[in-house]
């Protein structure tokens, strides 16, 4: 009985530093959902019969005493019984959002964590995965939810609070005085689209539109490519400039790879549009590529291509 005993012991034990659970189906047989080395055929047969695991209420009731003390294990402590001054939402208030860290601030975007860890733990978890914001926001809903705890609904959550960073940086940009030189140019292209594009894996085709004073009017994604080419039609240009009543019209695409070196592609594509806007009186003032950061760029008017 003591053998016995000490060996359902040190099997409950294993299941319990692994955080692995048990269920069983309609006929009866024991599986487990984590996949662990030790969990052969032999050894889940072997459980059944320790545990005089029979049926469904008996599997739920030991999945039950293995939670609880993998809880107890862990100490974890829920954010809405945490001390009030260092509960993320209240130092918001408090303290203002500027001194939060980041893990608090994701936390309350998160809103809560999963059965034995915290919002402000899963929240870790995902900054230790992916190191930067720009690395979160570049990976997808689907990649998102792979992450234990992360379900569809915090990954929109968290897919949301980004876009809308994103939206107040275009909005800003768009407030901007109109545009008087090349470098206006470039501070404009790399605030409105820098954090859409910067980590796009194809390359996008946009022109941005400008009155009669260089005051922007519109910004038009024109085609979303494969991931080493975008196809644009110039009379596209032409359709969407005059459409608005431009003046002139700057021409915007980045390059996945990152390396902004104008392609031959690129030049003779500039070139049509440009010849196009020409017959009809719209300025192309220049064509701006975009690479991975911020100073990765090529300017054809700097260039003189332009």
């Amino acid at each position: 009985m003591k053998n016995i005993d000490n060996r359902r012991k040190e099997i409950f034990d294993i299941l319990v530093e692994n955080k692995t659970y048990p269920y069983i189906n309609k006929k009866g047989k024991l599986y487990f959902r984590k996949k662990i080395k030790f969990l052969n055929d032999e050894k889940i047969e072997e459980i059944k019969s320790l545990f005089e695991i029979k049926d469904k209420e008996s599997c739920d009731k030991f999945r039950e005493e293995i939670k609880k003390e993998v809880l107890k294990n862990k100490e974890y402590v829920s954010i809405k019984n945490w001390v009030k001054e260092e509960r993320p939402r209240e130092m918001l208030i408090k303290y203002g959002e500027k001194n939060l860290s980041l893990s608090k601030l994701l936390s309350i975007i998160l809103r809560t964590g999963k059965e034995g860890e915290s919002a402000e733990e899963l929240a870790n978890k995902i900054l230790n995965k992916y190191k930067t914001l720009r690395e979160i926001d570049s990976v997808s809903i689907d990649e998102l939810c792979k992450i234990e705890g992360i379900g569809l609904a915090k990954a929109t959550q968290i897919k949301a609070s980004f876009e809308i960073g994103k939206r107040l940086l275009k909005e800003s940009s768009s407030e901007k005085k109109k545009i008087k030189n090349p470098d206006d140019i470039i501070d404009f292209v790399s605030e409105y689209y820098g954090s859409y594009l910067r980590d796009a894996k194809k390359e996008f085709f946009n022109i941005i539109l400008l009155d009669i004073k260089n005051k922007v009017i519109d910004t038009i994604e024109l085609s979303k490519g494969s991931i080493n080419a975008s196809v644009v039609d110039p009379r596209e240009v032409i359709k969407e400039a005059t459409l608005k009543s431009a003046s002139s019209i700057i021409l915007v695409h980045n390059h996945p790879s990152g390396d902004t070196e104008p392609s031959t592609d690129d030049i003779n594509i500039t070139k049509k549009i440009k010849e196009a806007c020409d017959i009809v009186g719209i300025k192309v003032l220049d064509h701006i590529i975009i690479g991975k950061n911020k100073e990765d760029y090529t300017s054809f008017a700097k260039l003189g291509l332009i």
